[in-house]
């Protein structure tokens, strides 16, 4: 891939400029957020190319973001936002991704370091065998014949009243884990063929399953309020999508939107970022299409929370309650919103797109959980297999200058097939094993292409993140135990 050869202006020490005189026909500014040990990479490929192409979009208002973990991506970079108006914008499936709601939930334990270490490969073990994980993995949930309609409709509460967790769950999920709005009819029968075998799996890739131990608190008050209470604290983490449904959903209405799109008259620089007007036909069947497939991510994360509870029980000999085992959060990371926002001075009614990118909404709005209220919604950036993943909150400076948006995970520096030919999976499990981190992987393939070195080092993405003040952090925590699709 060439170097990028554009305007990059610097703002400050974490924000820099593409002017909107860039490139003929970019409607607003490019804002990227990266310090100087970032630069070297960004301009080694082409995702500032893509920040400037989708300032192009119809109805884009503020500027083309790009959160520090920016990468190359399909139409949109990876941890790229976008916001366009409702009225005159456009929604692009480019500013989602495939994998719709690909997301990230975290809960806590009453569990220590030494409690757990013991028996830590015991557990992995568990985690591995409750878990179905790798590519076209089937689940053991039979849907029955329709069944799959109100998983696309509920999310979460389907899953939670067919006994796979509990009510408060519901409560610190983004969204609640179902958003409204969603047409079944609107998802093809080929999505929902591929969906049904595959609820409360984990997939290949990136997703994972992670036990972590808490290794700094930087904000006492706040990890109060998510029950983070101490150095030494266990933590489970679960990281999936919408699974082979999504990639379905996103992958018809890129195909019907490029037929659709001639008609009006859009014109875009990168036939990737297809789109059509929020509002059109087009632009409401794909939003609801979204939707079921968020909530059908939601449901799957919320399945496989229910048994990696009953294994860790298992292994650790204790109930629930005694475990203390409550969900902190679950945060999604790629999808389209339909969100009010101050812009000029004036609230609009926003498509805000958020790819590789989490809601970071601050203390007192609306939509943040009661019991957060005080200090603002948590926000989750895991790390690699072998380092740092860490907890933050919400600002009101993120709600000024990103729609409330900010980073979602390390970000890629080198491609699945690039590290396949350096490392073997062998090194890779040898390595960490090293470090002192239990691993349990479907194929020692797809561990390689998941070595830590495919990543950005996350605590330089969110010391950007942080320092940019579009995030806060809370604590962080370190892998001690690690099951990847």
């Amino acid at each position: 891939m060439p170097k990028w050869g554009g305007k990059l202006e610097k703002v400050d020490e974490f924000r820099w400029r593409i002017p909107k005189n860039y490139k003929v026909g970019m409607r607003v500014d490019g804002l990227v957020y990266a310090d100087e040990g970032m630069l070297p990479h960004l301009l080694d490929e082409q995702a500032l190319e893509q920040v400037a192409n989708v300032a192009f979009l119809p109805g884009i208002v503020g500027q083309s973001l790009a959160m520090p973990d920016i990468h190359w991506g399909y139409g949109f970079a990876i941890g790229g936002v976008a916001a366009t108006r409702v009225s005159d914008g456009v929604i692009s499936p480019g500013g989602v991704g495939f994998d719709i709601n690909c997301g990230v939930r975290i809960m806590r334990t009453n569990l220590t370091k030494e409690d757990v270490a013991p028996k830590i490969k015991t557990l992995i073990d568990a985690l591995f065998n409750a878990v179905p994980s790798g590519v076209g993995s089937k689940g053991v949930i039979k849907l029955r014949a329709g069944e799959i309609d109100e998983v696309l409709v509920k999310g979460s509460r389907w899953a939670v009243e067919k006994g796979y967790g509990v009510g408060e769950d519901l409560e610190t999920t983004e969204e609640h884990g179902e958003m409204k709005n969603v047409d079944t009819t609107k998802v093809s029968g080929r999505a929902k063929e591929r969906g049904i075998p595959q609820l409360g799996t984990l997939g290949s890739g990136n997703h994972f399953l992670e036990v972590g131990v808490v290794d700094e608190i930087y904000d006492e008050n706040a990890a109060k309020a998510m029950g983070i209470e101490r150095v030494g604290q266990i933590m489970l983490y679960v990281h999936c999508g919408s699974r082979g449904l999504g990639h379905q959903v996103a992958d018809d209405y890129i195909k019907s939107m490029m037929q659709a799109m001639p008609k009006y008259g859009i014109q875009v620089p990168d036939r990737q970022l297809v789109c059509v007007p929020v509002s059109s036909n087009e632009g409401s069947a794909y939003l609801s299409a979204m939707r079921g497939a968020a909530n059908y991510a939601w449901a799957n994360r919320q399945c496989i929370t229910h048994w990696v509870r009953e294994a860790f029980c298992r292994v650790m000999g204790l109930s629930p309650k005694e475990a203390g085992l409550e969900l902190i959060y679950d945060v999604t990371h790629n999808i389209a919103k339909l969100e009010e926002h101050e812009v000029a001075g004036k609230n609009e009614r926003l498509c805000v797109h958020r790819k590789g990118a989490t809601r970071a909404f601050p203390a007192g709005h609306k939509d943040v959980p009661e019991k957060y209220k005080a200090v603002g919604q948590p926000i989750l950036i895991p790390g690699d297999m072998g380092r740092m993943s860490y907890i933050l909150v919400g600002t009101e400076q993120a709600m000024r200058e990103t729609f409330g948006s900010t980073c979602h995970g390390a970000g890629r520096l080198q491609s699945r097939a690039a590290l396949k030919r350096k490392l073997s999976g062998q090194d890779v499990l040898k390595d960490l094993e090293a470090r002192g981190i239990a691993v349990r992987a479907g194929s020692l393939s797809g561990l390689a292409e998941e070595a830590p070195e495919a990543y950005k080092d996350v605590a330089d993405v969110v010391r950007v993140a942080d320092g940019a003040g579009i995030s806060k952090k809370v604590a962080r925590t370190r892998p001690l135990a690690v099951v990847k699709g």
